[in-house]
């Protein structure tokens, strides 16, 4: 444990403070609790909305099927200070401090957890119908769009894309998605199995547009590179993503080519005391190989508990998971576990037209990575088997009737 946190509290040292009241933020301040620590622990969130979980955004929330998705956390019985609507503009480590609009904040330990902010639409800002899907404001703003039934534009076919394009769908909205790359999902799976999830659009009734580019959002249409002109009685922009560190500008924290948190295997930063997690933070990761930044939930879930236990351990634990996530699109389930960047084999489990399948990757013959649609068992086994190392036959993973615990050499 750090000498500045031990004694904590009553001893009127600083403790930990946590910037970021999202799930990385949250679950650190449950885990350090959890890990024993018994100083002072404050977290810190730039809305005034109590500390809300943000995938029922898209769902729930959005289709007013849920008021809000507050997390299910007694802040007081953990003793957890919690400083909401305070927005954090900078840091000066010499002096373990925090700029804020109410003044400096000391900390003894230090952990940024301020996830991602959505990338805007270049143009756009200020024009009237233009909304971003990332906070409970954006959400409560755009369910009278779809209680509406407005004509929408969702510009993006990624992820949020998708599942937006979804629940827009199920609102009884009609809906287009345009995509300046030439397939959904770029960046995140490969063209071949891109390929089936393109037609998933049309089967909802939504109309996918790909290699068509914004020149320009107007109210009440967008206007693309080819002159095309969509009616728009609302634009959805989900371009993606970029960690929210601009606060850290000029502090000392190391930051890489995304601007985010360059974290060690501990997910310390590069000022001592300073730790990142979730969204914000790139980690190397021993099993791939490589730096991963992933921006999904299971990581912002899983990275507190190591960031608890260094803060408060005598042995520091490293963080190398394998990285999880999920996706409700047009009535199908959709999974991921692993990293397929340095796969050197693909098999398919099951055909792509149907309503269940499995994708497969091996590096030197073991499972790296794994993408199950609507085979959750396959996930599930998969996630295991990656975790193990266990080397697979790769003549018997095709087969989808064979467990993929079955399918090993």
């Amino acid at each position: 444990m750090s000498e500045l946190t031990q004694g904590a509290g009553p001893a009127g040292r600083p403790g930990v403070v946590i910037v970021g009241a999202g799930m990385a933020g949250v679950q650190t301040a449950v885990a350090l609790r959890e890990q024993g620590f018994t100083g002072t622990v404050t977290l810190i969130g730039a809305e005034p909305h109590q500390p809300y979980d943000r995938p029922p955004l898209s769902k729930a929330v959005l289709l007013g099927k849920a008021e809000s998705s507050a997390f299910d956390v007694d802040f007081a019985s953990l003793d957890v200070e919690l400083r909401l609507g305070l927005e954090v503009t900078g840091l000066r480590p010499d002096r373990r401090e925090l700029d804020t609009a109410e003044g400096a904040v000391p900390y003894g330990v230090l952990v940024v957890a301020t996830g991602a902010e959505p990338i805007r639409l270049p143009g756009a800002d200020g024009v009237p119908g233009v909304h971003l899907l990332r906070t409970l404001d954006d959400a409560e703003r755009l369910r009278p769009v779809l209680a509406r039934q407005d004509d929408i534009v969702v510009v993006g076919a990624g992820w949020i894309g998708a599942e937006f394009a979804t629940a827009a769908r199920e609102a009884g909205c009609a809906v287009t998605v345009v995509e300046a790359a030439g397939r959904p999902l770029v960046g995140a799976v490969p063209p071949e199995v891109a390929a089936p999830m393109a037609a998933w659009y049309a089967d909802s009734g939504a109309l996918l547009r790909t290699h068509a580019r914004v020149e320009r959002v107007e109210p009440g249409a967008v206007v693309l590179d080819d002159g095309s002109r969509l009616p728009a009685g609302a634009v959805v922009v989900g371009v993606g993503a970029r960690p929210a560190t601009a606060w850290l500008t000029g502090s000392g924290v190391e930051l890489g080519a995304h601007r985010e948190v360059v974290a060690d295997d501990r997910l310390r930063t590069s000022v001592p005391d300073v730790y990142a997690v979730g969204d914000c933070a790139s980690f190397p990761s021993g099993r791939y190989g490589e730096r991963l930044l992933i921006h999904h939930w299971d990581n912002a879930l899983q990275g507190p508990r190591t960031v608890a236990v260094n803060i408060v351990g005598e042995t520091l634990a490293a963080y190398d998971p394998v990285p999880y996530f999920w996706s409700e699109q047009f009535g199908r389930f959709v999974q991921y576990a692993g990293h397929h960047g340095s796969a050197d084999t693909m098999v398919w489990r099951g055909g792509p037209d149907g309503p269940a399948w499995s994708v497969c990757w091996l590096r030197d013959g073991r499972l790296v990575a794994v993408l199950a649609v609507g085979r959750p068992r396959d996930l599930a086994q998969g996630r295991r088997l990656i975790e193990s190392g266990t080397r697979m036959d790769p003549t018997l993973l095709p087969d989808p009737t064979r467990p993929l615990k079955k399918a090993t050499a």
